[in-house]
C-alpha cells in the first residue's frame, strides 16, 4: 500500500515536475505553476512513445524520462514559484477521492474486476511495450500472445495512456496491477491542476478556484469509468484540459501571436502530441473544435501571424506524433472494419446506451451503467448544472476568460462529433471524457457570483452541484468491483516462481492470470483468447468466460501443457497421473508433468459438477483393464464424498431470493442456518460457492471458523472459508451475512452464494496403481478418475 499509494505517486510527481520545468526552459516561457506537472506528464507520454516505437529502444523509455526530469530539475530549478495552498489541496483531495475505494479496502488492488476485463489487456500491453515495443518476437502461442497480437499488431491500438504507468512501475519495482488505480488517481489530480488554471481568469479567489477544480475533476461518469478500467478516459481528460489551458496564451494574445519565435509553441505541441499518442487520430477530434475557435479569434487579431503560428504548430505536432502516426493506419483500418467504433448496437459491457444527461456530472445510480432509482431529483440537479454552466460561459465571454470558453466548447463539440458517428460504446467514452467541463463551469459561475456579493444564491447552487456530484460518487464507492488481491497475488507469485516453465493451462476464466501474471509461462485459458482449441469431451471448445472441470476436457488437449494452474475447489478433479503437485497456496495450486512421460491409454472421469468423485461400475473398470492389457496397470485417485449444503433449503431471510440451483441472493444483512451431518470424525475444509461483497462469518456449533469479505469469483469457483475438526454426527452451521456498510463495494450488485461444501480430502490425494489383473479392487470405491496405463 505504501509503495503503491505514496511512493509511486511521488515518483510520477517528480518526473512530471522535472519534465514540465524542462519544457518551460526549452520553450522560453513561464507556464502557470499548476500546469507544470500536467505538461510534464504529457512530455513523459511523448518521450516514451518515441522510445517504445521500436523494440531495440523500448528499454530506454524509463531512463530517457528520468534523464529529462533530472535535467529539468537541474537546469530550471523551482525558485521563486508559489503554487498556492488551495490548488495543492484540490489536487490532493481529488487524488484521495479516486483512491478511497481501494485504500479504504485495506488492500493494494484495482477496481472493475469481473464487470470488465479490459484492465487485464492494458496490463498486458504495458508489460510488453515497456520492454519490447510492439514487437511480439519470441512469444510462444498463448492467450497472452493472442491478446497482444490483437491489440498491438492487428489494430495498432494507442498506448500513450499506459506509458506513465509502465515507467512508474519500473522505478518502484512493483507489479503494475497494484499501481493501476494509483496512476488513475494521479492523473485525476493532474486534471484538477488543469481545471484550476481554466477558471483562474474568471474567479479571483484561489480557494474558490480550488473548490471548482475539486468538484469538476470528479464528475460521476468519469469517476465511474475510473473505477471501471477507464485509464484512457482520465488521461484524455487531462490532456484536453491542458491543451485548452495553453491555447489562449499562444493564439489569443496580440503580443504572443506576433512573437515569431516558434519555440513558445512547444508546450502546446507536446499536449497535442500526447493526446494523439493516447487516443490515436481520435485525439484530433477533441482538439479541432478548440483550434477552430482559437482561429476565429486569432484571425481577427492578426491573420498572417496566426497562419505562421498554425504552420509552426502543425510541424511540431507532426514531428512529435510520428510514433502514433506510424500505427494510425492500422488502427483506422481495424476500427472501421469492426462495429465497435460505429455500430449502432455495439454496447460492449454497458447495459444499454448511456443517457446524454450523464455528461453533466451527476448520476446517483451506484453503477453508471444503470439509472438512478428516482430520476426526478437527478433531473433537477442536472438542470441546475446546465443553467450554472451556461451562466459561466456568458460571464467568461464578457470577461475574456478564453480558457474556460475554449475548454467547454472543445469538449462539447468534440463529444458531439464522436456521438454523431460513434457506437454507444464510443458514446460512453466521449461523455465521460467531456463530463468535467460542466460541473467545473457551474462551480465557476457560483464562485464568480459569490465574489460579487450574491453569496446566499451562490452557496445554494454550489451546494446543489457539489452535493449531487459527491452523492453520485459515494454511491459509486459503495458499488465498486474490487479485485481479490490475495488471490491474484498468488498468481503473481506463481508467475515469478515458474517463469519459462510453459506452456501453461488454466481451466477457469482468469484474464488477469493468462494476460498478465503468468505471461512468462506461455499461458492459455480454456475460456479465453487462445491459440489452441482445448476440446471438451463433446469436441467443442469452452465459450468465453466459461469454466469446466479438468475432467471435462479431452486428455489429448490437456497433456500438451507442461504446467497446469488450477483454482482450488472441493469439486475440482486431480490432473492426470503424469502430473505432480509442485506448489500450493490458499487459492491456487500448480501441477507439472515431466518432459517425457508414460502414455495414458484412456482416462475415465467420474463425479459431477459438485462431487469430485463417484463410484465406477465394475464393468467399466474391467473394460479399462482390457484396454491396459495383461501387463498394464490401472491408476486411480480416491476421493472422499463432499458434504454439500443446499443453502436454499436452509433457514434464511424471507426477502432473500433463491434460484433453481440452490443459490441464495442476499438483499441485506441476515443469517443462514442449518444442521449438517458428517459421516466420520475428520478435519473438514469449508468452501462457499459464488461471490460475496459484504462481510460474512462462518460459525459451526456457535464457534467462529472464519470471517471474510469481498471475494469476487469467476464462474464455477469457490472461496475457502477455513477448516475445522468435526466429530461424526450432526452440527449446526451458520453463515452470518453482515450486509452493506461503510466498506467500499459493500452496497453494489449482490451475487448468488452457494452451495456450502465440506471437504475432507488430504492435501494431495495419492494415486493408487494396481495391475490389470487386480482391477476389481477398484470397484465400489469413490474415485476421482481411473486411467488405463500401458506396460
Amino acid at each position: 500500500m505504501f509503495l503503491a499509494w505514496v511512493v509511486f505517486p511521488l515518483v510520477l510527481g517528480l518526473l512530471s515536475l522535472g519534465g514540465g520545468l524542462l519544457v518551460e526552459k526549452l520553450a522560453g516561457v513561464r507556464l502557470p505553476g499548476p500546469l507544470l506537472l500536467p505538461a510534464g506528464l504529457a512530455t513523459m507520454i511523448v518521450v516514451a512513445s518515441f522510445a517504445t516505437a521500436n523494440s531495440a529502444t523500448a528499454m530506454f523509455a524509463t531512463p530517457a524520462v528520468v534523464a529529462i526530469a533530472v535535467a529539468g530539475l537541474a537546469l530550471a530549478p523551482w525558485s521563486g514559484r508559489r503554487l498556492g495552498v488551495g490548488v495543492l489541496v484540490a489536487a490532493v483531495a481529488v487524488f484521495a477521492v479516486y483512491a478511497a475505494p481501494i485504500v479504504l479496502s485495506g488492500k493494494a488492488t484495482f477496481a472493475g474486476y469481473i464487470s470488465l476485463d479490459d484492465t487485464a489487456t492494458w496490463l498486458a500491453m504495458t508489460d510488453r511495450v515497456m520492454d519490447h515495443g510492439r514487437s511480439l518476437a519470441g512469444l510462444q502461442p498463448s492467450s497472452y500472445q493472442a491478446a497482444l497480437d490483437s491489440y498491438l499488431k492487428q489494430s495498432g491500438y494507442p498506448v500513450g495512456s499506459f506509458l506513465p504507468l509502465g515507467i512508474g512501475g519500473k522505478l518502484v519495482r512493483q507489479d503494475i496491477a497494484w499501481l493501476f488505480q494509483p496512476y488513475i488517481a494521479f492523473a485525476a489530480a493532474m486534471l484538477a491542476l488543469c481545471l484550476y488554471t481554466l477558471v483562474r481568469r474568471l474567479v479571483r479567489s484561489p480557494w474558490l478556484c480550488a473548490l471548482a477544480a475539486f468538484i469538476g475533476a470528479q464528475p460521476a461518469l468519469l469517476y465511474g469509468y475510473a473505477m471501471w478500467s477507464g485509464i484512457k478516459e482520465v488521461t484524455a481528460s487531462v490532456l484536453i484540459a491542458l491543451f485548452a489551458a495553453l491555447l489562449p496564451s499562444a493564439f489569443l494574445s496580440k503580443s504572443t501571436l506576433e512573437d515569431r519565435s516558434p519555440r513558445k509553441l512547444v508546450p502546446l505541441a507536446i499536449a497535442v502530441a500526447a493526446a494523439v499518442a493516447a487516443l490515436s487520430v481520435g485525439g484530433i477530434a477533441w482538439l479541432v473544435a478548440a483550434l477552430g475557435l482559437a482561429a476565429a479569434g486569432a484571425i481577427r487579431i492578426n491573420a498572417r501571424a496566426f497562419a505562421a503560428k498554425a504552420v509552426a504548430l502543425s510541424a511540431f505536432v507532426a514531428v512529435l506524433s510520428v510514433p502514433a502516426i506510424v500505427v494510425a493506419a492500422a488502427f483506422i483500418r481495424h476500427e472501421t472494419s469492426t462495429s465497435s467504433l460505429t455500430g449502432a448496437n455495439e454496447i460492449g459491457n454497458l447495459f444499454h446506451p448511456l443517457s446524454k444527461l450523464q455528461v453533466f456530472g451527476i448520476w446517483p445510480a451506484g453503477d453508471f451503467r444503470g439509472s438512478p432509482k428516482d430520476l426526478d431529483p437527478t433531473h433537477v440537479l442536472v438542470a441546475v448544472v446546465a443553467l450554472a454552466a451556461a451562466t459561466a460561459l456568458v460571464l467568461a465571454w464578457r470577461r475574456g476568460a478564453w480558457e474556460l470558453l475554449l475548454y467547454v466548447g472543445t469538449v462539447a463539440i468534440g463529444a458531439a462529433l464522436l456521438i454523431a458517428k460513434g457506437s454507444p460504446w464510443i458514446d460512453g467514452k466521449a461523455l465521460a471524457t467531456a463530463s468535467p467541463a460542466f460541473p467545473l463551469a457551474g462551480m465557476a459561475a457560483c464562485g464568480f457570483v459569490f465574489e460579487r456579493g450574491r453569496r446566499v444564491e451562490a452557496v445554494v447552487v454550489a451546494a446543489a452541484i457539489a452535493g449531487g456530484v459527491l452523492w453520485s460518487n459515494v454511491l459509486a464507492y459503495h458499488g465498486v468491483w474490487l479485485a481479490p488481491r490475495s488471490q491474484l497475488a498468488e498468481l503473481e507469485t506463481i508467475g515469478k516462481k515458474f517463469t519459462g516453465q510453459g506452456p501453461t493451462l488454466m481451466t477457469e476464466y482468469q484474464p488477469y492470470g493468462v494476460r498478465h501474471f503468468l505471461r512468462q509461462m506461455d499461458p492459455e485459458s480454456a475460456g479465453e483468447l487462445r491459440r489452441r482449441l482445448i476440446p471438451l469431451l463433446n469436441g467443442q471448445g469452452l465459450e468465453k468466460g466459461g469454466y469446466a472441470d479438468l475432467d471435462q476436457f479431452q486428455l489429448g488437449g490437456i497433456v500438451i501443457y507442461k504446467t497446469i494452474v488450477l483454482h482450488r475447489s472441493p469439486s475440482e478433479s486431480r490432473p492426470p497421473s503424469i502430473y505432480q503437485l509442485v506448489w500450493r497456496g490458499r487459492y491456487y495450486e500448480v501441477w507439472q508433468r515431466p518432459d517425457t512421460y508414460p502414455t495414458i491409454l484412456q482416462h475415465m472421469p467420474l463425479g459431477d459438477a459438485i462431487q469430485p468423485g463417484g463410484v465406477p461400475r465394475c464393468s467399466d473398470v474391467q473394460r479399462l483393464a482390457g484396454v491396459a492389457g495383461p501387463s498394464g496397470r490401472l491408476a486411480a485417485v480416491r476421493r472422499a464424498p463432499a458434504v454439500v449444503i443446499n443453502l436454499s433449503n436452509a433457514q434464511h431471510p424471507g426477502d432473500w431470493q433463491a434460484d433453481q440451483g440452490g443459490n441464495l441472493f442476499p438483499s441485506g444483512a441476515g443469517t443462514v442456518e442449518t444442521d449438517v451431518t458428517v459421516p466420520r470424525t475428520a478435519h473438514y475444509s469449508f468452501w462457499l460457492g459464488g461471490s460475496f461483497r459484504d462481510g460474512i462469518r462462518l460459525l459451526v456449533d456457535r464457534r467462529e471458523v472464519s470471517a471474510a469479505r469481498d471475494h469476487l469469483n469467476q464462474t464455477g469457483q469457490y472461496t475457502p472459508l477455513g477448516a475445522s475438526t468435526l466429530a461424526a454426527g450432526s452440527h449446526h452451521v451458520v453463515l452470518d451475512y453482515r450486509g452493506p456498510d461503510l466498506h467500499p463495494g459493500s452496497a453494489g450488485f449482490q451475487f448468488g452464494i452457494g452451495p456450502l461444501v465440506l471437504s475432507r480430502d488430504s492435501d494431495n490425494a495419492p494415486i493408487v496403481s494396481v495391475p490389470s489383473a487386480s482391477a476389481q479392487t477398484l470397484c465400489n470405491q469413490n474415485l476421482d478418475w481411473i486411467e488405463a496405463l500401458g506396460s
